[in-house]
C-alpha cells in the first residue's frame, strides 16, 4: 500500500465509520476500485486506522470517559455483548459475505429501513435525549440491531441508530449512543486483529500506515462534530436515499 493509497482509504475510514452508510462497504469498493489486495498487510494498516477513528471518538466525548459515568459504560458493554457473542462464534461464516453484490444489496436495503423508519418517526414520542438516561432493555435492544451490521454494507452506526429509534431515543441520542459504543466494539475488533496480524506490523510501510493514522483521526474527528449538528438540524432520509442510489450504482457496475 502506497502513501497515496493509505490517504484515501483513510478519509473514508475517517468519514464513513460513524455515518449510516457502513464504511466496511465503502472500504471494499475503494480496494476493488484502487487495485488494493486483501492481504494481511492491508489488514494490519485497517487495524490502525479504525484505533485512529476510536481515539477520535473519545477526544469528543471525553467528559464520559470518567467513573462518575460508570452506569451508562455498563449499559454500553452489556449493548456490546450481542456483536461480541455472534461475531466471535460466526466470524467464518461472516467472512464468507465479504464481497461487493452483498454490499450492495444490503446499502439498498439499509436505505429503505431508514426511510420506513424516518416516516413513521414522530418526535414528541421518543422522551430518552441523553444517553445516561436509555435504559439497560433499551441498550440490549440496540445491541441487538448492532448484530445485524455484521454484514457487510448494513453500517455498524445505521444499525445502531435505527435501533436506538425503533426502542425510544431521539435521533441525537440514538446517533450519540451509536458512537460511544463504537468503542468497545472497535476497540475488541482492533485488538483481535492486532493480536491476529501483529507480525505484519515489524514490516510494514510505516510512512503510509502513520499518514493514514492522522488522515483518519483528523477525518473522522470533524466528520463526527458535524454530523451532530446535522442531526439536530435535519431526518436521516437524505442517509436513506444516498444508500440505496449507492446500492443501485453498484450493482449496475459490476
Amino acid at each position: 500500500m502506497d502513501i497515496f493509497q493509505a490517504i484515501i482509504i483513510g478519509i473514508i475510514e475517517g468519514f464513513t465509520e460513524f455515518l449510516p452508510i457502513s464504511s466496511t462497504g465503502h472500504m471494499i469498493v475503494a480496494s476493488e476500485f484502487l487495485g488494493i489486495d486483501q492481504n494481511a498487510v492491508t489488514k494490519a494498516y485497517e487495524v490502525i486506522i479504525q484505533f485512529a477513528a476510536i481515539l477520535a471518538v473519545m477526544l469528543i466525548y471525553k467528559e464520559k470517559m470518567s467513573f462518575n459515568k460508570v452506569n451508562l459504560w455498563i449499559k454500553l458493554m452489556v449493548s456490546f455483548l450481542p456483536i461480541a457473542a455472534v461475531g466471535f462464534i460466526f466470524k467464518d461464516h461472516i467472512k464468507t459475505l465479504f464481497n461487493v453484490e452483498t454490499v450492495a444489496w444490503m446499502f439498498i436495503i439499509g436505505g429503505v429501513i431508514f426511510l420506513v423508519v424516518e416516516y413513521f418517526y414522530k418526535e414528541k414520542e421518543h422522551h430518552i435525549s441523553e444517553v445516561e438516561e436509555v435504559s439497560f432493555s433499551q441498550a440490549i435492544w440496540v445491541g441487538v440491531a448492532q448484530v445485524f451490521s455484521l454484514i457487510p454494507g448494513t453500517s455498524r452506526a445505521g444499525a445502531t441508530i435505527i435501533g436506538g429509534l425503533l426502542v425510544g431515543l431521539d435521533r441525537k441520542t440514538s446517533t450519540e449512543f451509536s458512537f460511544l459504543l463504537a468503542i468497545p466494539v472497535m476497540a475488541a475488533v482492533t485488538g483481535y486483529d492486532l493480536l491476529k496480524h501483529y507480525e505484519e506490523f515489524a514490516n510494514a510501510e510505516w510512512t503510509a500506515f502513520i499518514v493514514g493514522f492522522v488522515t483518519a483521526f483528523v477525518v473522522a474527528y470533524i466528520t463526527i462534530k458535524l454530523f451532530l449538528v446535522f442531526i439536530q438540524r435535519f431526518t436521516f432520509v437524505a442517509f436513506g436515499v444516498y444508500r440505496i442510489l449507492f446500492g443501485v450504482i453498484l450493482l449496475m457496475v459490476i
